[in-house]
């Protein structure tokens, strides 16, 4: 049997079958609805060899399991894994933990980038009891937007602005150390790389493959530092949103490495150049209607946007770990460098925690300056819709008086966090307590103070980075 015969599909045959798909996820349309039109296709094409099944742990690192396909059909009320393998979720004697496809999460995949004769969907963990895990946060998230839609139709939108990194070599993350710090594939960036620079030609790759999966580009450029990028995507649905996160960061690491690149997504893998974040757009539509635009107002953004955005500022100091979950991301709060470290909202000033950027009536939002592009997705989106609903509750508005700073350090984002009565809740004490030892375990096991340069501890023991190996180096 030759890789031949399985699903190869075309880039535009790919690009309508997954763009379909999101339709009906944006039409609403039930999990049944979809298993029912997915299943008898996955039974019915022998090209279909495998199904990965992607889910995150709480830190947000994904796990991919591939599963042959008539093992996977046969299972699909079965399917286990070793929780305890997972850092953060089960104990070894309470080890296995159930996976659950969610259907409304399917994609075909480009056979250039994951392999020939696969699809994907992302899974719902669950309990050896069929019960949710607590610890799944997607699921957390789709809870959240399911309550919120059953209230006058309340969709909750976002859109990620995701900056990363083109450095040299395979897996150069992996083999960092201090002596032999990261080099960038190519000194070029905003405006001024050309159409055959390797920035640009992974750019134009990389824009491909997101087509091929469904995405709806906007714009691919690169970004300010040299050797960084941004690829600007249509804002979706939160979870999907979530999912497209994490498939953007997976196909860059893919496409790169197939050049011979490494794509980042530390936020500051380089002292000395602005680092990355994820700029993250957030609005809030009610029976179609976007809440946050208001013509009136000399920003376009209503009362309604204000609170929300309040919200989040007022629980600011106490959701910086979550939007700043590694030692790395403080080296990005650097006032030098654009931060985004006020805690205050502004229409203009990019160091402000949220700024209003120019809308109108469709693209009315409030864009969340501060999150690190390693955050857990859903993790990030489950707290600050939270925070931005209480804002909206409790009839918030933006601090006054002298502008706060949020924390300059893991350390300090760390203290913050474990006082937080509010992100205590909106988790869970168990989740908050777990999520806290894992960030102070990082935390221990690198520099306390930053310095000037990039410190191997701070990278290979990173969430996104390190592995069993790796772990047991200290």
């Amino acid at each position: 049997m030759t890789e031949s015969i399985y699903i190869d599909l075309p880039a535009g045959e790919l690009q309508k079958r997954n763009l379909l798909l999101k339709r009906d996820r944006e039409a609403g349309h039930s999990e049944d609805m979809f298993k029912e039109k997915l299943v008898p296709t996955l039974k019915e094409d022998s090209r279909i060899r495998a199904v990965t099944i992607c889910f995150t742990d709480l830190e947000g690192k994904l796990h991919l399991l591939d599963y042959n396909k008539d093992f996977f059909l046969d299972s699909l009320d079965n399917l286990t894994f070793d929780g305890s393998s997972i850092k953060g979720f089960t104990e070894l004697n309470q080890s296995d933990l159930r996976l659950f496809p969610d259907w409304t999460s399917f994609r075909w995949l480009p056979a250039s980038v994951f392999g020939p004769g696969k699809v994907l969907v992302f899974g719902r963990i669950a309990n050896q009891d069929g019960s949710d895990f607590e610890g799944d946060m997607r699921t957390m998230l789709g809870k959240q937007l399911k309550e919120m839609r059953k209230d006058n139709n309340t969709r909750v939108f976002v859109a990620p602005e995701i900056e990363g990194f083109l450095l040299e070599g395979v897996d150069a993350e992996q083999h960092f150390s201090e002596a032999k710090p990261f080099q960038l594939a190519t000194i070029s960036g905003y405006y001024s790389s050309l159409p055959q620079d390797d920035l640009r030609l992974f750019i134009d790759t990389f824009a491909q493959v997101q087509l091929m999966l469904g995405f709806e580009n906007e714009k691919d450029h690169p970004e300010v530092a040299p050797s960084q990028f941004e690829l600007n995507f249509k804002y979706t649905d939160a979870i999907d949103t979530g999912d497209n996160i994490l498939l953007y960061k997976l196909a860059a690491r893919q496409v790169a490495k197939s050049m011979g690149f490494t794509a980042s997504f530390l936020p500051k893998p380089i002292a000395g150049i602005n680092g990355s974040g994820m700029h993250t757009n957030i609005s809030i539509c009610q029976d179609g209607k976007n809440v946050f635009y208001d013509g009136s107002d000399k920003d376009n953004l209503s009362q309604m946007g204000r609170q929300f955005a309040s919200g989040i500022l007022h629980y600011g100091k106490e959701l910086c770990l979550i939007m700043n979950s590694s030692v790395n991301a403080y080296r990005r709060l650097d006032p030098n460098f654009e931060a985004p470290n006020e805690i205050k909202m502004s229409d203009k000033d990019r160091g402000s925690m949220v700024r209003i950027p120019v809308g109108n009536e469709r693209s009315a939002r409030i864009e969340v300056r501060t999150v690190a592009p390693d955050s857990n997705p859903y993790l990030m989106m489950v707290a600050l819709i939270k925070a931005g609903l209480e804002g909206i509750e409790k009839r918030m508005t933006p601090p006054a008086g002298e502008v706060e700073i949020l924390p300059s350090s893991i350390h300090e984002a760390l203290v913050c966090f474990e006082k937080g009565e509010f992100v205590k809740s909106a988790l869970g004490e168990n989740n908050h307590r777990k999520y806290a030892e894992l960030k102070q375990d990082v935390a221990n096991r690198s520099a306390r103070e930053h310095g000037t340069f990039v410190k191997t501890g701070e990278v290979i023991y990173h969430h996104e980075v390190t592995n069993q190996y790796l772990w047991s180096q200290f």
